[in-house]
């Protein structure tokens, strides 16, 4: 381990005193001035120490942020940036670099959780900044960012915008995001303020504290101006607005065309500008006065950057690529990249342009958007301009059997289909055209091309291998057959494509067979950084399996097993853990209501199977009532023990999940929670233990009996360092034991609570894989179904009674699947492509091909 003996500061970060009593941050309650802001910038970075170490700061919209990052830049620490408001991305990152440091919104100054003293990891002099590829949070590949690109990049963007020290920039996207990095960093060099504010510009409030705040600019991603259509922005009175800049992926030229005459009529420019994480943030700008005259065009290249094309074999346009002192140092993928150097000169940007006679740059496609279909090379980019010369709005995806084409409005999908295979060359039967309401969209406004490329059926597959036999090669397909998500691309997730707890199961069984690994997190990994490692010999004896899986897959047997009376070994309340570990791993990070709204979905797909079931053991039995279908038995029905009492954990656990589902709708819990992760979920246990050691007044309403056992499963998956765990760990020990009144029972979940802390994977006979995972993902439905298949077997054995149980739910657990998939999929045709969802800053993390939403999954599948 090397320590640098010296701390050599980011200049603008650590010269934030200069600029006196100028304002530098303005929100709805306060203005601090520079020397104010610098004096807690100096009292964090005291807090860091004068060694040099790795800080990982949870990023919000908040004062307490903007300290953080400075401090670090000023103390001279490498400091990585990661969204606060998703767990998952941060528990990724922690895992992946093992931070010296972690910094968390806490209020004035944010809290510090030192990890150890001192550094374990050698960092190159030069290292600054860490942000996550394109906006890909939560993926362990990051673009290494020194002083010298900061501090030029930030030069180069104030010298083209002209920013003065009057200047007061809205702070409308993230600060993980390196767009939004970029206006904190531009506007502190200049000594101008930062409106600070996580309003959306859909928000009255947000325009009331613009024009209160005296703010000149605002920053904005191509969703941005779709919203700023819907609010009447081209006619607010903004006497103070200057300028308008616009990056994160393409507008379309009309739409620069029109805003740039807005600007015009209401005495504000706009800036289109063209960057990448890569470059720190912008390579590119074209100037306000050209903007109406040449709206596809990026411009020029900013000051002290330069751009050349490179020809590229057999395609007609050459690649762009860019020099200057903000390229990146290059990439780290692993904490030992941190020592790295200069690895990269130059930045190949993977774009298609040109140079107009004027000197303008223009981008007209992208090497990745080509496809040879029929021995010919088509552009797709060149099908979109062919369909907008016909007036229609389209997006053109395609693979190696067909071009598919989204329309929108109401265009004709058989003269186009016609029109476009005449144009390009290719035969009439490789072209698909469906017409849609709207373009579907990434969360980030961009087109979602996997998403228009999933509007046509599927073409066969080419010797697709059967499930349990995959190479290496075949993670998207994978996780498109477990999801039934055809649009599975390169930038995706488990989680962003919408996996829960129980396709997890089948997923992580199947991809640990083709890949011979799975790190811990992967489920929030890209699929392009799922990399095989070198396969392990055959015939291997044990394989090792997540510890959840393996618990629910052993507790789902027992629960049959102890009804059957085969032998008694309870062990139904452990499901409750798991089914609190799942709901917190899954289902808590991304923004409240399109959280909300999945988490319903999800509700729902534990509801309709179960009461589906019910009313079948309704009628076919005496045994179950009304009641028991609406699975309302718990509220209504005998207090003494009967049949109708068969499905109390089902009724528990949606009880459970409406409430704490209720509880995250809220808006302050929302905040808290994402705040105080591990506290939050203890405050629940502490909730629960009302209700377990029945200390709630009799006249009001408690907590049921099992929810502290979920909230401990929610405490587990918050745990981050061995002191957590061991507090988990201690709760568990005190709390259980006394309660079931059963030595052995207690036993069960204390042992099942402590391995699911302590232990990440469990071992399994090899060949009991794959069963263990359909046990595991079909736990609800053997739950459900074994009371109707158990009772007519006992006559001929207890073992063919509990077998027949397993199997029985296996099925009852396909069979749900396939008219999910085919649900979903009929659902697909009639409403083909909704836009995205804006941001907390009213606008669209632009990613390469990556939802900015939601890295969570629908509330987890039941147990």
């Amino acid at each position: 381990m090397t320590v640098q003996p010296e701390l050599a500061p980011v200049s603008f970060a650590a010269g934030l005193a200069r600029h006196g009593d100028r304002p530098a941050v303005l929100t709805a309650g306060s203005v601090l001035s520079y020397a104010e802001l610098a004096e807690r910038v100096e009292q964090c970075a005291a807090r860091l120490g004068t060694e040099r170490r790795l800080v990982l700061l949870a990023a919000d919209g908040e004062l307490d942020t903007l300290v953080g990052y400075l401090a670090a830049l000023s103390g001279g620490h490498p400091v990585l940036l990661a969204p606060g408001d998703k767990p998952a991305a941060l528990a990724s990152l922690t895992a992946a670099y093992d931070p010296d440091v972690v910094l968390r919104p806490g209020g004035r100054t944010p809290l510090l959780e030192e990890r150890r003293p001192g550094t374990r990891h050698e960092l190159h002099p030069d290292l600054a900044l860490l942000l996550s590829t394109s906006g890909s949070t939560g993926s362990p590949k990051l673009v290494r960012l020194s002083r010298e690109n900061l501090v030029a990049n930030a030069e180069s963007i104030a010298q083209y915008l002209g920013i003065r020290p009057e200047d007061r920039a809205a702070t409308t996207l993230p600060l993980h995001y390196c767009y939004g990095l970029s206006v904190v960093n531009s506007h502190l060099l200049r000594g101008a303020g930062l409106v600070l504010t996580g309003l959306s510009v859909v928000d009255p409030c947000f325009w009331e504290l613009f024009r209160d705040r005296g703010a000149t600019s605002f920053a904005a991603v191509p969703y941005t101006f779709e919203l700023l259509e819907r609010v009447g922005f081209a006619e607010m009175d903004l006497p103070h607005l200057r300028c308008v800049t616009q990056a994160g992926g393409r507008l379309a030229p009309e739409q620069v065309r029109s805003w740039a005459a807005t600007g015009r009529r209401r005495g504000w420019d706009l800036f289109v500008m063209y960057g990448a994480t890569e470059a720190t943030a912008r390579m590119a700008y074209l100037p306000p006065d050209l903007a109406e005259a040449h709206p596809g065009c990026i411009g020029v290249p900013i000051p002290g950057g330069s751009f050349r094309l490179d020809p590229v074999p057999d395609l007609p346009h050459a690649e762009l690529v860019y020099s200057g002192p903000n390229v990146m140092l290059g990439y780290a993928q692993d904490p030992a990249d941190l020592a790295l150097g200069r690895e990269v000169e130059e930045l190949r940007t993977g774009d298609l342009a040109r140079r107009t006679p004027e000197g303008l740059y223009e981008v007209v496609g992208r090497r990745s958007r080509f496809v040879k279909l029929a021995g010919l090379r088509v552009d797709l980019g060149q099908v979109e301009r062919i369909l907008a010369g016909l007036g229609v709005t389209a997006a053109a995806a395609g693979d190696d059997e067909r071009l598919v084409v989204a329309a929108a409005g109401e265009p004709d999908p058989g003269l186009l289909a016609k029109v476009l295979a005449d144009e390009v060359g290719l035969p009439r039967g490789a072209v698909v055209v469906e017409a849609v309401d709207e373009l579907p969209r990434l969360g980030n406004g961009k087109v979602d091309y996997p998403a228009v490329l999933a509007l046509a059926p599927a073409a066969p597959p080419a010797a697709s291998a059967p499930a349990g036999t995959e190479g290496p090669g075949d993670v998207r397909r994978i996780l498109a057959e477990v999801l039934d998500r055809p649009d599975v691309g390169e930038d995706d997730t488990f989680v962003s494509l919408g996996g829960d707890s129980l396709s997890y199961v089948a997923a992580s069984v199947r991809l640990e067979r083709a890949l011979g690994h799975l790190p811990p997190d992967w489920h929030v990994t890209p699929v392009r950084d799922l990399a095989p490692r070198p396969r392990a010999r055959r015939g291997r004896a044990v394989a090792r399996l997540e510890t959840g899986i393996v618990l629910r897959a052993a507790a789902i047997v027992c629960v049959v097993a102890t009804h059957v009376e085969l032998f008694t070994f309870q062990t139904a309340h452990l499901l409750f853990v798991l089914a609190g570990l799942n709901f917190a791993r899954f289902q808590l990070g991304g923004e409240r209501r399109p959280r909300l709204r999945r988490q319903l979905r999800s509700l729902g797909r534990i509801v309709v199977p179960s009461v589906a079931l019910i009313l079948v053991a309704h009628l076919l039995t005496d045994d179950y009532t009304w009641a028991n279908v609406a699975l309302l038995n718990g509220m209504v029905g005998p207090q003494h023990l009967t049949s109708q009492w068969h499905f109390w954990f089902v009724e528990m656990l949606v009880y459970v999940l409406v409430a704490v589902i209720a509880l995250m709708a809220v808006p302050w819990a929302d905040r808290a929670e994402r705040r105080f992760p591990l506290g939050f979920a203890l405050a629940l246990v502490g909730i629960g233990l009302l209700s377990r050691y029945d200390l709630v007044d009799p006249g009001l309403p408690k907590p049921a009996p099992v929810f502290w056992l979920f909230a401990l499963g929610w405490a587990v998956a918050r745990c981050r360092g061995t002191a957590e765990r061991v507090l988990v760990s201690v709760l568990a020990l005190l709390s259980v034991p006394g309660y079931f009144g059963s030595t052995l029972r207690e036993a069960t979940v204390v042992a099942g609570l402590l391995l699911l802390v302590w232990v990440p994977r469990l071992p399994v006979p090899a060949g009991l894989r794959r069963v263990t995972a359909w046990l595991a993902g079909a736990s609800l439905h053997v739950y459900l179904v074994h009371w109707l298949v158990y009772p007519p077997l006992l006559a001929v054995h207890p073992v063919v009674a509990v077998v027949a149980s397993l199997a029985a739910g296996v099925a009852y657990w396909a069979l749900t699947l396939r008219v999910a998939a085919a649900l979903g999929r009929w659902w697909a045709r009639r409403a083909p492509g909704r836009p995205g969802v804006p941001d907390a800053g009213g606008a669209e993390h632009p990613a390469a091909g990556t939802p900015a939403g939601e890295l969570t999954a629908p509330a987890q599948a039941p147990r």
